[in-house]
């Protein structure tokens, strides 16, 4: 448009000159005042025109590409008016570039050239997928009366790989919906449910056979609405001729699981027999962006194998225009399988094939580069979750000197571990000089992304900072606190952190003193009360438990007069050199910590030793993990370790302290085997 404008632009002044050489000379004093004119109005012509070209084509641009955040009105609802369409990224301009399959042994140096200049290659690749088939039509998704069943006017199903429905009596168009088979792995990708397509959505759970749903979105994120819920928080709901029961559900730090039972009634009201569907979750994928991490993606793509029957039709998958984060789930999928069945990759070849069942799966060049990452994560580390029946076995293997080439080994296994890159451009904050006399360990600070963060005083600069890590749990994201012990200069940030964050139990694991060097300042008062700034600590209780101290301590809160129960459990005998000489201390300790957070409503536990990372990481591994074991009979050391490490440097800090975690399972099994003490 531009080059046409310009060209327009030419020809007007072109053509003004050419009237001036056919004048003779008397005219020529008045044709000297007069051009300038006509060239100045020219000008302004044409700069009108330009003006008016842009914002039509900006105007037009909005209603193409609109999103929720554009059609914002004051009292906060979405205009009715236009409907919602997903932004599709511009595609370069050579798409006849193709890539060829990757030798898994090959996959790392492969995956680091393409991450190198910021990911540069990985964007090229990207932009030379085929956008979908060519030929492929859509013309029952564009019947006038199937329009209002698609969440996004431009994310549409093929004619050729759309899923047909039943036709319900007298509505020739009640067999559409906007969902596509794909032949790989037997899944159905489907943009997620609308209120007046949740029917249909069951219909198609029932006439498929299915018996799995795998849901990759939230309900609203970033204050727009993303999928409708389709499904009861408790009891039973009927959606046309498909009740829908909750049998149970669990909620985990990464995703939640959703039992249902579910029943098709017919119309003469008669009842076929139930069928049971499991809903597994993903609450950690950001729209648009892509996981902190794919180690929590691999754990959930394992869960959705083992939960789906062998004998169920195909795993239905969604996201919210089903899409996105639906592509990027489906690829890492196939790619494991053809690394098992062919040592090899091929996620160009992969997105290519399936574009053509359903146009644009895997949305942006940051889920495709994330594709590489969960598969090399997976090449490099493969799985490590254990089921607790095999740990004494996998505890034997890793301990055998005798069969170098047999074994794991529990060096070579901690190894990979301590060769994870600190990201030391993520500490920017720590770093500063201001904040520096803040850190007890030049070594240990926290990354900026999951620091606490500290309301800032006013008229004071870098009082938001502490030395402390917010850590996921095993149910729940920041769930722990990992932070230092406390120095002389920054117990009053403590105790604000603290009062701030809604804690109600700490966790000290290191003496005052340890070697004759002090490793924590004594915040709390021996008896009576103390007070550091706004805080006042009073000691109400001091128990000893057979390995820990259990101490009752009241927290006020000085300009409102505020108070609050904490609970300090201080754990001894755990050198800072070493580790504890049983492991039934921990196990109780754990115990008693999750006891106390039921009853004070599980905000975040404060956990420390001198610097934050070695036995303040080995006591986090430890409770997530025996709260897996419980939950669910399994373990993954190595993983949930590795976890830790991505959210604070140095957890767990030595290969002591790694086999520690193991054999405090191993204790746990042999003593618990119920997991009475527990529940």
């Amino acid at each position: 448009m531009f080059p046409v404008l310009f060209l327009v632009a030419t020809t007007i002044a072109t053509n003004y000159s050419s009237s001036g050489n056919d004048t003779n000379e008397d005219t020529a004093a008045e044709n000297h005042h007069v051009l300038p004119i006509v060239l100045v109005l020219s000008v302004l012509i044409v700069i009108s025109i330009l003006l008016a070209w842009y914002f039509l084509r900006l105007k037009n641009q909005r209603k193409a590409v609109v999103t929720t955040v554009d059609k914002k009105i004051p009292n906060g609802l979405l205009e009715e008016q236009e409907q919602q369409t997903v932004v599709l990224l511009p595609r370069s301009p050579s798409t006849s570039k193709t890539y060829i399959p990757i030798p898994v042994d090959c996959l790392e140096e492969e995956t680091r050239i393409r991450s190198a200049d910021d990911c540069k290659l990985f964007r090229e690749e990207f932009n030379s997928l085929p956008g979908g088939y060519t030929q492929g039509t859509c013309e029952e998704a564009n019947r006038e009366d199937n329009k209002d069943k698609n969440r996004y006017p431009n994310i549409l199903p093929y004619d050729h790989s759309r899923v047909v429905l039943t036709p319900l009596d007298g509505n020739p168009c009640s067999d559409y919906i906007n969902a596509s088979y794909i032949d790989v792995s037997c899944h159905l990708w489907r943009v997620c449910p609308k209120e007046e397509t949740v029917a249909d959505f069951w219909r198609m759970i029932w006439e498929q056979k299915s018996a799995t749903i795998v849901m990759l979105t939230n309900l609203k994120e970033r204050k727009e609405d993303k999928c409708y819920q389709y499904w009861p928080d408790q009891g039973c709901w009927t959606y046309g001729n498909v009740r829908v029961a909750v049998e149970d559900f669990t909620v985990l730090v990464d995703y939640t699981i959703r039992k249902f039972c579910i029943q098709y009634v017919s119309c003469d009201m008669t009842i076929k027999p139930s069928r049971l569907v499991t809903q597994l979750h993903f609450t950690s994928w950001p729209d648009f962006g892509v996981p902190f991490s794919p180690i929590g993606m691999l754990k959930f793509l394992k869960k959705v194998k083992n939960v789906n029957p062998s004998f169920a039709g195909p795993i239905v998958v969604h996201c919210s225009a089903g899409v996105g984060r639906t592509g990027t789930f489906i690829v890492i999928d196939g790619m494991i399988d053809m690394m098992h069945q062919e040592q090899k990759t091929d996620v160009f070849g992969f997105v290519s094939k399936i574009r053509d069942q359903r146009s644009q799966l895997v949305q942006t060049d940051m889920q495709y580069s994330f594709i590489y990452q969960a598969l090399l994560e997976y090449f490099l580390y493969g799985d490590t979750e254990l089921d607790v029946s095999s740990l004494e076995g996998h505890l034997q293997k890793l301990h055998n000197t005798n069969a170098p080439f047999d074994r794991v080994g529990l060096e070579e296994e901690f190894k990979k571990l301590t060769n994870m890159r600190i990201m030391k451009e993520n500490m920017r904050t720590g770093n500063l000089p201001a904040n520096m006399k803040k850190n007890r360990v030049l070594q240990i600070i926290p990354y900026d992304f999951n620091r606490v963060i500290l309301s800032m005083r006013r008229g004071q600069e870098f009082t938001d900072y502490i030395n402390a890590s917010f850590i996921d749990g095993y149910r729940q994201k920041d769930y722990f606190i990992a932070t230092q012990g406390p120095l002389s200069h920054t117990v009053e940030d403590f105790w604000r952190m603290a009062w701030e964050w809604k804690c109600h139990s700490i966790v000290m694991l290191t003496e005052l003193q340890e070697r004759e060097q002090d490793k924590c300042f004594q915040y709390w008062p021996s008896e009576g009360s103390v007070t550091y700034g706004n805080y006042t600590v009073e000691i109400k209780g001091d128990t000893m438990c057979d390995t820990f101290s259990l101490r009752d301590l009241v927290l006020t809160f000085g300009p409102d007069k505020q108070t609050r129960l904490v609970r300090h459990f201080h754990f001894h005998g755990w050198p800072e050199i070493g580790i504890p000489a049983e492991g039934r201390g921990m196990i109780d300790i754990i115990a008693s910590v999750q006891r106390q957070q039921q009853q004070s409503g599980n905000h975040p536990i404060i956990v420390h030793c001198s610097a934050g990372a070695g036995r303040t990481g080995t006591f986090i591994a430890l409770s997530n993990i025996l709260e897996r074991v419980k939950a669910e009979g399994l373990l993954d050391v190595f993983q949930t370790v590795k976890s830790l490490r991505m959210q604070r440097p140095h957890m767990v800090q030595t290969v002591e302290q790694y086999d520690f975690c193991y054999r405090v399972v191993q204790d746990f099994v042999d003593i618990f085997s119920d997991y009475a003490n527990f529940k």
